[in-house]
């Protein structure tokens, strides 16, 4: 069987990242990438078709398209791929707003070909058994959610592209906070309304926010999310607690390394014995050292196209369910209506 043929538009970080997993796996070559900044350019492989626009990409003889350009593009590649008859893989944010990513979603109804979304946190192994333990119950009904994804920014933070809403849509929340909201929904199974949003400009001289708190409300199920772009120390924690116990997802190995380490947290519920064991139940800890989350993004894409079988993650239904939610949270806060 011959490789599927891919094309990677943008070239940056995340174009990097998944040029590295189109090499590693058997299935797929990269043959072609669209990426204007010549710094970024300069890292394309030499035996890599480098394309002076993404028309030209379009046409190369691809099976498959990779989109890591900036937001404000996002849709408007994946539609224009669709049409051309590709698969495509999209990074997160899938769009800047629901209505574009709705054309996207019109477009894939009338396609056969695949459309995954980037959402590797799902992939990471201390997610994974998260869930595995949700969906047997061993700990019982859920009761809230508690979730915090910050980072420190950097020097050059306020010239990030990410931080123009024109080419991101959004700050912090759209950048960071989404993967956060995707998990909520994919380790509660619910949909959530937002009771409470405030977001601020605390620090940075940007045009987006830098802080977002979120409170979440899905029946008797209370969510809470605090991304920032000002903890100034990285951190990862999401905290689950059940009638039963809990469950602590605490750090988070990434490219950096600097949210790590990451480990699973449990420990069932200790309050029968009023003099000692309340409050400080047994807990179990698992340390995990490899993150092959990307690698298992990957493989689930070209399983999809080569076995003919459904996404388990990163579907059309969870972008648009993510990003929809975020509008809400906008909506409230009133942060954008000046």
């Amino acid at each position: 069987m011959a490789q599927l043929k891919c094309g990677i538009a943008g070239f940056g970080k995340m174009g990097q990242i998944r040029a590295r997993e189109i090499a590693h796996h058997p299935d797929t070559v990269l043959t072609a990438v669209f990426e204007t900044n010549p710094d970024y350019a300069a890292n394309i492989p030499s035996a890599v078709t480098q394309c002076q626009s993404f028309d030209e990409l379009l046409n190369a003889d691809l099976d498959a398209l990779f989109v890591c350009a900036f937001n404000n593009v996002a849709a408007i590649y994946t539609k224009q791929g669709l049409e051309k008859g590709l698969h495509v893989f999209c990074e997160k944010p899938p769009a800047k707003t629901s209505a574009e990513l709705a054309t996207v979603i019109a477009t894939e109804a009338d396609s056969d070909r695949v459309l995954k979304y980037g959402f590797n946190h799902r992939l990471h192994y201390s997610v994974s058994q998260a869930k595995q333990l949700i969906e047997r119950r061993e700990f019982g009904r859920l009761i809230w959610m508690r979730g915090v994804y910050g980072k420190a920014g950097s020097i050059d933070y306020h010239e990030n592209w990410r931080n123009f809403k024109n080419y991101s849509g959004g700050g912090i929340l759209m950048d960071q906070g989404i993967h956060m909201l995707d998990l909520f929904h994919h380790l509660s199974g619910l949909s959530f309304d937002v009771t409470a949003a405030q977001l601020s400009k605390g620090y940075w001289d940007v045009d987006v926010e830098d802080n977002a708190f979120v409170t979440l409300k899905s029946g008797d199920v209370i969510a809470t999310l605090h991304s920032s772009a000002t903890q100034w120390k990285h951190k990862f924690l999401l905290e689950m607690c059940f009638e039963n116990g809990f469950i602590n997802l605490d750090g988070i190995l990434s490219e950096s390394r600097s949210y790590a380490p990451e480990k699973l947290v449990t420990g069932k519920r200790e309050f029968e014995d009023i003099t000692f064991a309340m409050g400080k139940p047994a807990e179990q800890t698992v340390w995990f050292e490899n993150d092959d989350s990307w690698r298992l993004e990957h493989a689930e894409f070209v399983a999809a196209i080569l076995n003919d079988q459904p996404l388990p993650n990163g579907n059309s239904e969870d972008a648009l369910k993510v990003l929809s939610l975020i509008e809400d949270i906008y909506a409230v806060s009133g942060f954008y209506d000046n």
